[in-house]
């Protein structure tokens, strides 16, 4: 009986030792998985605004990040900004119509407003019982000398399989800076290809206004356009050749014409929409003559 009692014990202990070294090491590695990704999401970031080694970062230059929510109960829907303002966060609600209903200070470090479930929880307590709150989209707003100059969106809509994610970089009037894709099931050598520079790079320069009307056509790209598309020229010979082609549609990538207008029919949507919202955000800010950091 003592020795059956040895041996439980001994597992006991071995189980828990082994709980805790497994604990332990999903948390480090969890924390390392989380900052590698923040990395690598800094990356593309600073990548679509144009920096590089060869170009580096303004020191002057800060990112905001501006959360939305919908906020609903038995009754009502509104919508939810969690806000950087010049003495920390705030949580501003704005009914359907853009009417401001609160604002509200939130009590929450920089730091943590990253991390989703934190922020979530916070801006839930703050809505009060009987509100559900639902995270919907973030931006980044990116200052220099703290005046606007881009704005970072990440969105996902329908492609020709399952969901296409991307991250767009928009200069203030909404013109695309950039474009890049984070995720897709396309399929390899046809719609795979919405990842390559010379289909993505085509939206680049692409106006609000052209966005419009902004189409995908079902025709051979032409060469030049390919190689400057592609980088594979020289860059004063690239430009040229991409002013030439600034105001045309889309060239659809072969034998993936549904890819190619997902793509374009999601960028469009996402942009339309950030647009309108943002300019009922901003005149809601205006009118109550609330300062923001952006």
């Amino acid at each position: 009986m003592k020795d059956i009692l040895t041996i439980i014990l001994r597992l006991t202990v071995t189980c828990i030792l082994a709980a805790t070294v497994m604990g332990s090491a999903f948390i480090i590695t969890n924390k390392a998985k989380k900052h590698n990704e923040h990395v690598n999401e800094q990356k593309v970031r600073y990548s679509l605004l144009g920096y590089s080694a060869a170009r580096p970062i303004p020191a002057s230059m800060a990112l905001h990040e501006m959360y939305r929510y919908i906020v609903t109960d038995k009754d009502s829907q509104a919508i939810g900004y969690l806000l950087p303002g010049k003495e920390g966060f705030f949580f501003l609600t704005l009914d359907m119509e853009g009417k401001v209903i609160d604002n509200k200070p939130v009590n929450i470090e920089e730091s943590a407003v990253l991390e989703k479930d934190t922020r979530d929880k916070a801006v839930q307590e703050l809505a009060g019982a009987g509100k559900n709150v639902t995270f919907a989209d973030q931006t980044i707003v990116v200052t220099d000398n703290g005046q606007r100059m881009a704005y970072l969106l990440d969105g996902k809509f329908t492609g020709f399989k399952t969901f296409i994610g991307v991250m767009l970089a928009l200069d203030p009037k909404f013109t695309i800076l950039g474009l890049e894709i984070l995720e897709h099931e396309e399929d390899p050598g046809l719609g795979a290809e919405i990842e390559q520079d010379y289909f993505k790079n085509q939206f680049k320069g692409k106006t609000f206004d052209r966005l419009k009307d902004l189409d995908v056509v079902k025709e051979p790209m032409p060469d030049a356009y390919f190689q400057a598309l592609e980088g594979n020229i020289a860059a004063a010979d690239a430009a040229k050749i991409l002013a030439q082609y600034g105001d045309r549609d889309i060239y659809a990538l072969t034998g993936a014409t549904i890819s190619s207008r997902s793509v374009n029919t999601g960028v469009k949507g996402m942009i339309k929409k950030f647009a309108y919202r943002l300019n009922i955000l901003d005149a809601a800010l205006a009118e109550r003559k609330i300062e923001v950091a952006f």
